[in-house]
């Protein structure tokens, strides 16, 4: 062989090896945050006050919210830690994931924060990247499977794509298995929603008058056949899909809700935050 052709076969090795390199550090889990009751006290002490009493908003445009404890387990999985939001462990992680994004100082959660987390997180779902250029087209609703009643809340129609289930029910079975409480309610993990027709959910806007903005209305991510809601249950005197405040943090602080944010990734899950029971799939594109 060559000196050239060494040199090359050595570039291409490398270049295979660097890629790999990437690939595994991708699907590999955050890195631990270390010790839970050592970290800056001043942060952890703002962090404490703040979980309840912040004010801020995803946008200038989006909803204002008070506190950030709903987003506090998608918070911390961000950060790589098992911590509690008001431990001093979390205040560290979050210093250091702060000083790597540029935002924020010091381990204290503050708007911009949010901001910047709340923009990785919506910026994984591929339908929001799909959908800034135009609208996907719904999926002929003779290719999509259909869940089992057993698998659907009160036994409802709800198809996906045949991919989309699938990783559904690898990522619910797997979740039966470590959380004992799905086995004594089987409703807990439930679909609800699945794939939605825009002329469906164009009815639907006009019959109830909501169409929060043109969302709902005419691009939805549940017409890709690719986003699902999950039940995870719901606060007393709630509907399981119902945005308030108090079913929110109801749903957040739930195990099966903790459940999917540390593990649905693992079957290519990404969540929308603001609505804990929506993940969509990332496996094909919308």
């Amino acid at each position: 062989m060559t000196k050239a052709r060494k040199s090359s076969r050595f570039q291409y090795l490398l270049l295979v090896f660097l890629a790999s390199a990437a690939t595994a550090a991708a699907a590999s889990p955050p890195p631990s945050a270390g010790r839970c009751d050592s970290g800056p006290a001043a942060a952890t002490a703002a962090n404490r006050a703040s979980l309840t009493s912040l004010a801020w908003s995803a946008s200038a445009r989006s909803r204002a919210e008070t506190g950030w404890e709903i987003y506090g387990p998608l918070a911390a999985h961000e950060i790589g830690s098992s911590c509690l939001p008001t431990s001093p462990g979390f205040a560290a992680a979050l210093a250091a994931w702060q000083a790597a994004h540029e935002v924020g100082a010091g381990g204290v959660m503050d708007e911009a924060t949010l901001r910047a987390m709340n923009q990785l997180w919506i910026g994984r779902r591929p339908f929001v990247k799909a959908s800034a250029k135009a609208c996907p087209p719904a999926p002929a609703e003779a290719s999509l499977a259909r869940a089992t009643p057993a698998e659907s809340y009160g036994g409802k129609t709800i198809a996906l794509r045949p991919g989309a289930l699938a990783a559904y029910r690898a990522m619910t079975a797997a979740a039966r298995r470590d959380l004992p409480q799905l086995a004594a309610d089987k409703r807990l993990m439930t679909l609800f929603s699945g794939y939605r027709s825009p002329d469906a959910d164009d009815a639907r806007c006009a019959a109830e008058g909501d169409c929060q903005g043109v969302v709902r209305a005419s691009c939805s991510a549940h017409r890709t056949g690719l986003a699902l809601d999950i039940d995870l249950g719901a606060a007393p005197g709630e509907r399981i899909d119902s945005a308030d405040d108090a079913n929110r943090l109801f749903i957040s602080r739930s195990a099966p809700y903790r459940w999917l944010v540390a593990n649905a990734g693992r079957f290519g899950f990404v969540p929308y935050p603001f609505e804990p029971w929506h993940w969509e799939w990332t496996g094909e594109p919308p």
